[in-house]
Order: C-alpha cells, then sequence, then structure tokens
C-alpha cells in the first residue's frame, strides 16, 4: 500500500491509534502509539521521533536522537487492541543525516538483498523458517544473590501424569509428541485459532501441528517469502502466537531448550536463491541441485561456526545442540537426513521446489540478523566456489568415533561461538552489511549481558551435585 492507500485503509477500519513498531538488536520487538488524528501523509516522510539510547545494543545518550519512519507495506489492523489499532513496521532514520541507522536489523537485512542483487549471482534469496515454540499453563522463575529457580508446568506435560485429581491422561510421552491426534494432542483447537489469526493479518500459513517434545510443543509453518518480507513476518508470528495464548490463559516461549530430557525448539530455515523469476538451485547434481547450491552449502558450513552467534545467540541455544534430541550438532550435508546441518528436501521434484534446509537456528534468534548472515554466507560459498565435500548420507549419530572426527561440529557454547564470530566475520562486512562497529557492539553486548551474566550465577543443579561435598 502507499501512504495514501495506508489512511483509506485505517479510515475504512475505524482506527482510532497507529501503533510504530521496531525491532532491537538481540530481537525483542518495541511499539509506540499515536493517535490517527496526528498522523497523515507527511508521517511516512518526516517520522516520528524517538529515544534510541534505551534500546538494547544501540545509540550512547548523546546521540539518542533517532526517527521511526513508517513502512506502508506492512500495515495491518492490530488483532488484539480493544481500540481499533492500526500498525505499521518502521524503520530507522538518524534524524540528522537522514540516512538509515546502521543498528537497525531491518536495515541490515535490506543491505543484504541489495548486496544479493549487486552480486549478479541472483535477485532473490527466500526463506521459509519453521519456528517451533512451546505452550505452557504455569512459568515461575527467579534470580538474586540466594536463590535461583524456574518451575515450569504445563497441563499437557508428561510429568503430570500421576497427579491425584483432575488427571484425565491422554499426555505425549517425552520424545513421542510428533502428530498425535487429541486429546492427546490438547492445543489443536488453540493453534486453529493462532492461524486465522495469521491468515487475518496477512500471512501465508501452510499447516500446523504437534512437535517432538511433550508439555505442548507445536509448530506452525509459513510459506517461505523474500529475505526481509520473511523476517517481518516471523516477528509478527511471534506476536500472534504470544498473544493468542494469553488470551486463552496460556504462555508461549520461544526459548530453544525449556525442558530437560526432552527435543528442544529450531526454526529449521529453507532458503533458496532466484534470478529473473526462475530457481537457481535446481541441476543434474548431487540431490537434484545445481552447482551454485552446492557453493551455497559449502559457504553455509564453512561460515557456521561464526553464524552460530547469530543464528543459536543464546546460552540456552547450546542446551539444544547436543547429540541425541535431533539437533543438527554436526556441520554435514545430505538429502533427507535430518541429522545433518544442511537437509536437502525431497518432497518435490520441482526446480522451483529445490532449496536447502539449514538445522541449526532457533527461533531466539533476531530474523533480520540471522537471514541476512546466512544469504551472505551462502553468497561467500558461492564467489568463492567453496566446495561442501562428501554429502553424509547415513545417520551421523551412528557413525563410529573415528569417523565422527572428520565431522566438524557446532559450538559448545554461547562464549565459544562469540569466539568464532569474532575470527570469522570478513565474509559479513561485504556490501557493508554488517559493519565492524556493529558486530564488535554485538559480540560485547552479548558476553557481558549473557554469556558471563549466565557463567557467574550458581545454576541449581550444582547444589546437587556438590552441597555436600
Amino acid at each position: 500500500m502507499t501512504p495514501k492507500e495506508v489512511l483509506e485503509f485505517a479510515k475504512k477500519n475505524n482506527a482510532r491509534q497507529l501503533d510504530v513498531r521496531f525491532t532491537d538488536l538481540p530481537g525483542l520487538m518495541h511499539h509506540v502509539s499515536y493517535p490517527m488524528h496526528v498522523v497523515d501523509e507527511e508521517c511516512f516522510e518526516e517520522g516520528f521521533g524517538f529515544d534510541g539510547s534505551s534500546i538494547r545494543g544501540w545509540a550512547v545518550i548523546n546521540e539518542s536522537d533517532m526517527l521511526l519512519v513508517p513502512d506502508p507495506s506492512t500495515a495491518f489492523m492490530d488483532p488484539f487492541a480493544q481500540t481499533p489499532t492500526l500498525v505499521m513496521l518502521a524503520d530507522v532514520v538518524d534524524p540528522i543525516t537522514r540516512q538509515h541507522y546502521e543498528r537497525d536489523p531491518r536495515w541490515i537485512a535490506k543491505k543484504a538483498e541489495l548486496f544479493l542483487q549487486s552480486s549478479g549471482i541472483a535477485d532473490t534469496a527466500y526463506f521459509g523458517a519453521e519456528a517451533e515454540f512451546f505452550i505452557f499453563d504455569n512459568i515461575r522463575f527467579d534470580q538474586k544473590e540466594q536463590l535461583g529457580f524456574y518451575f515450569i508446568d504445563a497441563e499437557e506435560g508428561r510429568w503430570n501424569s500421576g497427579r491425584e485429581q483432575d488427571n484425565l491422561g491422554y499426555r505425549p510421552r517425552f520424545k513421542e509428541g510428533y502428530f498425535p491426534v487429541p486429546p492427546t494432542d490438547h492445543y489443536q483447537d488453540l493453534r486453529s485459532e493462532m492461524v486465522e489469526v495469521m491468515l487475518k493479518c496477512g500471512l501465508n500459513i501452510e499447516c500446523h501441528h504437534h512437535e517432538v517434545a511433550t508439555g505442548g510443543q507445536a509448530e506452525i509453518d509459513q510459506k517461505f517469502d523474500t529475505l526481509v518480507k520473511s523476517a517481518d513476518n516471523m516477528m509478527l508470528y511471534k506476536y500472534i502466537v504470544r498473544n493468542v495464548a494469553y488470551q486463552h490463559g496460556k504462555t508461549v516461549t520461544f526459548m530453544p531448550k525449556p525442558l530437560f530430557g526432552d527435543n528442544g525448539s529450531g526454526m529449521h530455515t529453507h532458503q533458496s536463491l532466484w534470478k529473473g523469476g526462475k530457481p537457481l538451485f535446481a541441476g543434474d547434481g548431487y540431490a537434484g541441485l545445481s552447482q551454485l547450491a552446492l557453493w551455497y552449502i559449502g559457504g553455509l558450513l564453512k561460515h557456521a561456526r561464526a553464524l552460530s552467534a547469530i543464528i543459536a545467540p543464546t546460552t540456552n541455544s547450546y542446551k539444544r545442540l547436543v547429540p541425541g534430541y535431533e539437533a543438527p550438532v554436526n556441520l554435514a550435508y545430505s538429502r533427507r537426513n535430518r541429522s545433518a546441518a544442511c537437509r536437502i528436501p525431497m518432497y518435490s521434484a520441482s526446480p522451483k521446489a529445490k532449496r536447502v534446509e539449514f538445522r541449526p537456528p532457533d527461533p531466539s534468534c533476531n530474523p533480520y540478523l540471522a537471514f541476512a548472515a546466512m544469504t551472505m554466507a551462502g553468497l561467500d560459498g558461492v564467489l568463492n566456489k567453496i566446495d561442501p565435500g562428501e554429502p553424509l548420507d547415513k545417520d551421523i549419530y551412528d557413525l563410529s568415533p573415528e569417523e565422527m572426527s572428520h565431522v566438524p561440529s557446532m559450538p559448545a557454547s554461547l562464549d565459544e561461538a562469540l569466539d568464532c564470530l569474532e575470527n570469522d566475520h570478513e565474509f559479513l562486512l561485504k556490501g557493508d552489511v554488517f559493519t565492524e562497529e556493529l558486530l564488535e557492539s554485538y559480540i560485547n553486548y552479548k558476553r557481558k549481558n549473557e554469556a558471563e551474566a549466565v557463567r557467574l550465577r550458581p545454576h541449581p543443579y550444582e547444589f546437587a551435585l556438590y552441597y555436600d561435598i
């Protein structure tokens, strides 16, 4: 829509408020609202002022004045607001230079698209991300000087099978929650409502289902879209999932590993390159791939350890990335094999369906940064003709120790991942998509506020191990 069309859309829907949204560096969405009587076409050029120094990982106090410039193509009516509210995503702009703010994740994703087009290799990168999540009934957690704990409960959790009262059974066993019908699948209707709201807001949904873990693990699949649009869609997806659950007295988490002893939540990311409306990943090579696609895979695998700091960016991510829980710890590629970091789906013989599924990402990542970084890694593979090596068409977890010694693996911690990014990030700097200053800020933020913060605090299980030592 154009600005004029957006205002007409707002009037038609009796919008009383405008909600302008943007995303910080770690990937949390923020918003500010304005009564509609202050909104006109000039707002799409002039923007709205705000304090960037209060946003995580952003400007210092003496450079804090920023502008939010709404993107009219992102307009929709908020399905949860009691007051009719028009929502638009915004780009962050410097009020003096009128240049895009270099730490705005959405601008980084846009620069990745621009670099792709300037490379001559392709003009469009398509992404289809499968973000899993858990639906819980109760969550308690706290951390102080003398205590630290969390408590999770879910009606569907297998741990409630022995409860004396109000117990009707029908709960998925640990690691056996894939595709059960109701009543074992407790949340069919809740997920269906999420889907209905998503469709109303313009998302293109393909299917939904229960996932492997007990305790309400779920997945709703979106149709692929362009890089920036897919990231926009993922932020809206999370917003809808959380709010529909909240309306029903439930709580949702996109933490990669909230439950011990069961599968974690991934965000397997399907991706492909197109040029002139034609797919570039289809060919007569391995698994029906083109040479370009194999080089793209080579780039993903070469830079996967550095990418991990962006696509699996939390300390909790590395509770998921361990062997035995269908997590792609090992850096290899294969057709159909879900134990490989790069999987080539074989559902369809159509060239348009040919893609690569990169499995290490999880839904705690910032999708703008993650999609941009994966694109840059794949392009580096194409530009430098990086050979991905031989495919691994057997279950990686069944390999002997000798065979496994030749298969590289993902980092084992956020600390290690940040070290990898620090030592391997030249591929991200091409076209000024990422900058040295941004990556330095990102790494420092993650180390100080997350990796070090977790490392300094006693873990509850340490008391079980060591209290009587």
